[in-house]
């Protein structure tokens, strides 16, 4: 406010040669005390910082040590705080805070570490807890039960950044003021310059005005922006932080009706654009300023002609509102359309393994496809009626400065230049508030769209804390109660998921549920959980719980990391833990040991290991009370006895535990059995007191008994099986000596195979491009359509729009006089109709370029996005066990956004500015061409210093995209282990963890903003300095030599030049085209053997006996690790009954997957009924083959959907399947039949009933080689026999390749594979191998016999 005085003082000096001393005394005194001011304002952050453990919680978790989820530390950048923390006045007004940094970019490629930590007064912490306060301070926002309004999240956005906007609001008024010196003085300039009796002294003032005006307009301007985008991260971390707390808390029907895909879309895209709205905030008010002023300015030079030009303005302004309520429409359609599309993607990519080895992963991608394009039809209505406000706004000046000048001809009102100098630059100033309004009005739509969104997020249900009442320790020997409980995980339903519930669980009681599947088991300990929601009755708790889900649920990031879960490493205890969970053999062939980081949901561990390193995280956590849902199923014989012998009875001797189990042999061991069935406690009490006393729990142990009775038969017919099998005696491979000496020579393999160094590990650090955005990316980008054909019709489109504006100044400065005195020579008609003519022209060039431009750029986003996913569908199986799908869906919502919208508007904007640099500079030069002495230097030093700049900028900007995903990653992972988050009271540490990562993205973001303003200053000084040496050589220069109409259009036009908007524009256009770099990194992966080998198809039959034969097969899961199969030789005879068995890890279901062709051999070879598979098409392969694999998956839909993705099968052969699975009956209870809704995940349906639907689609297929991969795991002994029964029926002439740990399953087989750590030790019949007692097959079948008969 102080330097607009002083200009304004200036002004008057000039006009009136002298002012009072007390007046220059004053401003001089009020600049200082500004100065003062504002250094306390931006410099008091040190007292703020200091303060800021005030607002963190008093009881903080200790342990961070752990936690750091995928790799992005909290200690990056070691202690090192950003210099801006500490800056003195001068650094901070030039922003020399960044040369440092700028000079490291300059010399090196950045990375994290070198990027300084925040000020403690913008770190994640303080900035959430600021904003947390301030929403519950009002009203309990964050509360549950709808609480959250768009008012008052606003609120508590506003009261948290309230300094940041005071500040703000001041700089948007000095350089508002500023900005309007200028075009009130280019008036009084023209005069000066044609009045040939002034003194030079008033020349020199008024380039001392001028030159000052623009200098503080530049300061104000820069440092505005730098706040502005401070704002903007302290925005996205408060909205980050709440949204990923409130989805720790979510109950399980709000997750139902909120997928992940949406929640994605939410934190990602809605989450940066109403960060981005900070941007956009002060324009509500400064619109309205800048008009005012605008038409004060007018006034002065055009009295009553000055209405017609607010009028004007008024109609242009007025006219976005049906665009904007039409874009606002627009976006929220185009919001839930991405998020159908994101909630497919993220499916498909969970489930990325059972796609492909079913070969639905093309139909799954058409599905995409579809979606994609519902997507870009309002994507293309968005884009248009962008277009169409930009094209009413870019003809805004023209069109205001034409009415405006013909209602002057039109009433006779003299028209000088000087005057319409003036109103020109006006008009010129007047096009910021107008072109702006279309952005301001697009933003407001969009910000309104999203914080709705997020909004109805925080609004969902919490889980009820009320559901379990906490008994006070050593209050009662009851730990766990629950008395007459009905529970429903739908409260609107009639149907109770659990009835009558009524049982009571003393301390250091072992306590084993069991029953069929679907009969609520799993239930019942998310009620002890307080998972379900609780109809009637009570729970009650007496202690602290652990809980190992039933579906292993494992964080990326090291093995030691999951089984600490935050707590201090006890070495002793530590390793007691892994004996007892069986994890030190895995450990040692693991290459990293337990620092061997795990691929996204443990997808380079097996299932048993999985299931053991959540045992021993729940071991570890040393609770009172164990709820273990079906822990063994995972797991092989020898170590399913060990982790009951060792755990259960060892271990947790003195706890408390709760455990789900099929397996009937470790039932006997409990104090108390439940027996559940249809939702009820049928029957409660030991093993032999409820044996005899009902039928439920008599199915299930007869069901085990018969099994056990066929493999003590198996074992007993050796001398039979001997006879028949007689000529194949070869075929065994082991003897004691043979299986010694492959023990002894299996260390030298293992340890050649040993890698060195992080390049060993699966997951890999996120791939980034170094140096300059590459000129092949934006020559792939604009040639993407039509070969670039649309590149140089936009290029003369934009040069004859700025031809049109210039010819169009030009004609309206010379065609009218220089002062009153002279008479115009051209008349009033002419003037406006040439005018008019000019101002058409360059509309319709506007419009052409906004629609080529809009065209060009959602074809090229469509081609790229087509592109990107079918390289990523069709990728190899190893790809996404080493890419968190955090990064994919990285690409696929934020990338895809930027090339969708931002990059088309970013190359338009770089369009207009160095078009309308390029006609400044010819204007100025061509008043004086020696002004190009001047601009020449300057234009070369403004390019050095944005070389300078760029080398760590454009690494800061690659920074922020890869400290993105693991954000994406860790809200992903927690949304979906948020069970276990809570049992383990973690939700602080995890809470924690996501603020550590959300300021590991704001640092780069942060330093990036500061990089920017630190060239935009620069360039911007240079621009003012140029200006003056301008404004002083038209001073210097003698009366009458050039025409002052001519100068004024000069030093107007010279008024809003500078070359920061084009560096800024081009640095803009690279940091988003690197979206386009990182989309077409996904567009090159090394792709899958073709789906179909047209000169090598097999036949219809094929394969028509089902004979296999592996040759020497060696495969491993990526070029940098070990061998996990090593020269496995040998031939599964067709029509036959295979099983293969091994200990957890030792490579069963890798070969199962080397028969689908999911992992390429390294060498040796697969063949099928005569047919090499590595030489026909990879569709042709996995069509005719079959798997029920580990992991039981269904897919969001019905269920027929997931019966019959590609619609093959009739309804009859449906239910003819469902009905030999055993679900026929269940589904027909279902009201919606075959159309069943099946929720994400099939969170809906149990797992063991998962597992059923999987061999629903087995027998749909009927294939002639069927492997099952654990498939009978999750399902009870009685089921698993009749599953084994209906196989026999229905593949006898089939090979079935059975992988089990439950030696029941493998009862009636004809062979045996024994694989140990990938090397085949013994194949042979079962009997064989029993008979030699020493054989690993014969061990394995006793230590289970042995357990069972136990």
């Amino acid at each position: 406010m102080s330097c607009s005085y002083l200009v304004i003082h200036l002004g008057l000096y000039w006009k009136y040669l002298s002012l009072p001393f007390l007046l220059w005394f004053s401003d001089a005194i009020s600049i200082i005390a500004g100065s003062f001011i504002g250094y306390v304002g931006l410099f008091g952050k040190g007292q703020e910082g200091d303060d800021s453990h005030l607002l963190e919680p008093l009881l903080r978790t200790s342990s961070f040590r752990n936690n750091d989820e995928n790799g992005q530390g909290s200690n990056v950048g070691g202690e090192n705080v950003t210099p801006y923390a500490n800056a003195n006045l001068l650094s901070t007004f030039t922003f020399s805070w960044m040369s440092p940094l700028l000079a490291l970019g300059y010399r090196k490629t950045l990375d994290l570490e070198d990027v300084p930590q925040l000020a403690s007064c913008d770190s994640a912490n303080v900035t959430f807890a600021l904003f947390k306060n301030e929403l519950e301070s009002n009203g309990n926002g964050s509360g549950n039960g709808g609480q959250v309004s768009i008012l008052k999240l606003v609120k508590a956005l506003i009261l948290s950044t309230w300094k940041e906007i005071l500040w703000m609001t001041l700089l948007s008024i000095v350089c508002t003021l500023a900005s309007y010196v200028g075009p009130y003085l280019i008036d009084a300039f023209v005069q000066y310059l044609n009045s040939p009796h002034q003194l030079k002294s008033k020349g020199y003032t008024l380039v001392v005005i001028f030159f000052l005006s623009k200098l503080i307009k530049c300061l104000s301007d820069r440092h505005l922006f730098f706040q502005l985008r401070k704002m903007s991260i302290r925005v996205r971390i408060a909205l980050s932080a709440i949204i990923y707390k409130k989805g720790l808390r979510l109950s399980n029907q709000s997750k139902q009706g909120h997928t992940s895909g949406e929640n994605i879309n939410l934190i990602s895209v809605d989450v940066e654009r109403t960060s981005f709205f900070s941007w956009y905030m002060h324009d509500i008010w400064r619109v309205p300023v800048q008009v005012v002023l605008a038409l004060l300015i007018l006034y002065k030079s055009l009295r009553l002609a000055s209405f017609v030009a607010f009028f004007a303005t008024m109609f242009l302004m007025l006219a976005t509102i049906p665009l904007g309520k039409l874009q606002e429409k627009f976006q929220g359609e185009l919001m839930d359309s991405k998020d159908r599309r994101m909630k497919v993607t993220s499916e498909a990519l969970r489930n990325m393994r059972i796609l492909k080895l079913q070969g639905w992963e093309m139909k799954f991608l058409a599905k995409i496809i579809e979606l994609r394009n519902f997507e870009v039809k309002w994507i293309k209505k968005l884009l248009y009626t962008t277009a169409m406000i930009a094209f009413v706004y870019m003809s805004a000046p023209m069109f205001v400065s034409m009415v405006t000048f013909g209602f002057c001809v039109f009433m006779e009102i003299p028209l000088e230049s000087g005057k319409i100098l003036s109103a020109l630059a006006t008009f010129q100033l007047l096009q910021v508030p107008i072109y702006n309004l279309p952005d301001l009005v697009s933003m407001v739509v969009q910000t309104k769209v999203s914080l709705s969104r997020i909004v109805s997020f925080l609004c969902l249900d919490d889980l009820h804390l009320n559901i379990v009442q906490k008994l006070p320790r050593e209050s009662s020997k009851v730990v766990v109660e629950i008395v007459k409980g009905n529970f429903s995980w739908d409260l609107h339903s009639p149907n109770l998921t659990l009835k009558d519930i009524n049982f009571q669980v003393h301390c250091g009681m072992k306590v084993a549920v069991c029953g069929s599947i679907g009969s609520g088991k799993s239930t019942l300990l998310s009620c002890i959980l307080g998972e379900v929601p609780k109809v009637s009755g009570s729970i009650k708790l007496n202690g602290t719980k652990a809980y190992v889900a039933q579906s292993p649920w494992i964080q990326s990031g090291k093995i030691v990391d999951n089984i600490l879960f935050g707590k201090e490493m006890d070495k002793k205890r530590y390793e007691i833990i892994l004996e007892a969970c069986s994890l030190k053999k895995d450990l040692e062939l693991f290459a990293f040991g337990d620092q061997t980081i795990i691929g996204d949901r443990g997808i380079n561990l097996s299932g048993g290991q999985k299931q053991r390193i959540q045992i021993a995280r729940a071991l570890y956590h040393d609770a009172d009370i164990y709820l273990l849902d079906d822990p063994f199923s995972a797991v092989d014989a020898h170590t399913g006895t060990h982790l009951f012998k060792e755990c259960l009875l060892g271990i947790l001797g003195t706890k408390t535990v709760i455990y789900v189990t099929h397996q009937v042999e470790f039932l006997l061991s409990a104090d108390l059995i439940l027996v559940m069935r249809d939702g009820r406690i049928t029957q409660a009490g030991k093993y032999k007191e409820i044996l005899n006393l009902g039928t439920d729990l008599m199915e299930l142990v007869g069901a085990h008994k018969k099994a056990l009775a066929d493999l003590n038969y198996v074992e007993c017919e050796d001398g039979l099986d001997n006879l028949i099998n007689g000529e194949e005696d070869g075929n065994i491979l082991c003897s004691e000596k043979s299986i010694q000496n492959d023990e002894e020579r299996e260390p030298k393999n293992y340890k050649t195979e040993k890698p060195v160094g992080p390049e060993g590990q699966l997951v890999q650090e996120e791939e980034r491009e170094k140096g300059g955005v590459s000129l092949s990316v934006y020559w792939k980008y604009i040639t993407a359509v039509y070969k670039g054909g649309f590149v140089p019709l936009i290029l003369l489109v934009q040069i004859f729009f700025q031809l049109f504006q210039i010819v169009g100044s030009y004609w309206m400065v010379l065609s009218t006089p220089i002062s009153k005195d002279v008479r115009p020579h051209i008349g009033g008609s002419t003037l406006i109709f040439v005018y008019i003519a000019l101002f058409l022209g360059s509309s319709l060039c506007v419009f052409i370029r906004s629609m080529l431009i809009i065209t060009g750029g959602y074809k090229t986003a469509t081609l790229l996005f087509n592109k990107m996913h079918l390289c990523i569908f069709r990728a190899p199986i190893s790809f996404f066990d080493s890419t968190p799908s955090g990064r994919i869906l990285n690409r696929a919502s934020i990338d895809q956004s930027a090339v969708d919208t931002s990059i088309p508007h970013q190359i338009e904007e770089l369009l207009i500015s160095i078009m309308e640099c390029l006609g400044t500079a010819i204007v100025m030069s061509q008043v004086a061409w020696k002004m190009l002495i001047v601009f020449i230097p300057m234009s070369v030093t403004c390019l050095w210093y944005q070389q300078y700049y760029i080398s760590a900028a454009r690494e800061l900007s690659r920074l922020n995209g890869v400290c993105q995903a693991p954000i994406i990653q860790h809200f992903f992972e927690s949304s979906l282990g948020s069970t276990t988050i809570r049992c383990f009271d973690q939700e602080e540490r995890f809470m924690d963890a996501n603020l550590k990562l959300v300021e590991g993205y704001s640092r780069p973001r942060f330093h990036f903003s500061g990089a920017v303003e630190w060239l935009c200053f620069r360039m911007d000084m240079l621009a003012s300095i140029t200006y003056a040496i301008f404004l002083v050589f038209f001073i210097s220069m003698p009366k009458g030599v050039l025409s002052p109409g001519v100068v004024g259009l000069a030093v107007t036009y010279g008024l809003v030049f500078s070359l920061h908007g084009v560096i800024w524009d081009l640095s803009m256009l690279e940091n988003k085209m690197i979206s386009i770099e990182r989309i077409l990194q996904y567009a090159c992966i090394p792709s899958e053997p073709l789906l179909l080998v047209e000169e090598n198809r097999p036949s219809c039959e094929w394969p028509s006996q089902g004979k296999i034969d592996i040759v020497d097969l060696q495969v491993r899961y990526a070029p940098h690790l070990p061998l996990v199969l090593r020269d496995v030789t040998c031939t599964f005879p067709g029509g036959m009954k295979i099983g293969i068995v091994g200990r957890t890890g030792s490579g069963k279901s890798t070969l199962a997957h080397a028969l689908f062709r999911m992992l390429e051999p390294t060498s040796g070879q697969i063949w099928i009924d005569g047919i090499n598979i590595s030489q026909i098409g990879l569709h042709d392969l996995r069509s005719k083959l079959s798997i029920i694999p580990q992991d039981p998956t269904m897919f969001e839909g019905s269920l027929r959907s997931n019966l019959d993705p590609l619609e093959e099968y009739t309804d009859e052969q449906i239910w003819e399947a469902l009905d030999k699975c055993q679900l026929g009956d269940k589904v027909r209870k279902n009201e919606g039949m075959l159309d069943s809704v099946v929720t994400e995940n099939g969170e809906n349906w149990s797992m063991g009933q998962r597992q059923l639907v999987c061999l629903g689609r087995v027998l749909l297929k009927r294939s002639k080689v069927l492997i099952l991969d654990e498939a009978t795991a999750s399902v009870d002994t009685a089921t698993d026999y009749l599953i084994q029964q209906t196989l026999r029926l229905h593949f006898s002439g089939s090979t079935v390749i059975t992988i089990s740990h439950r030696m029941t399953s493998i009862l009636d087989i004809d062979m045996v594979l024994f694989l140990d750590n990938g090397l085949v030790l013994e194949y042979d019949s079962p009997a064989k191998l029993l008979d030699i007692k020493s054989s690993s097959f014969a061990k394995l079948v006793k230590e289970y016999t042995q357990r069972c008969s136990s």
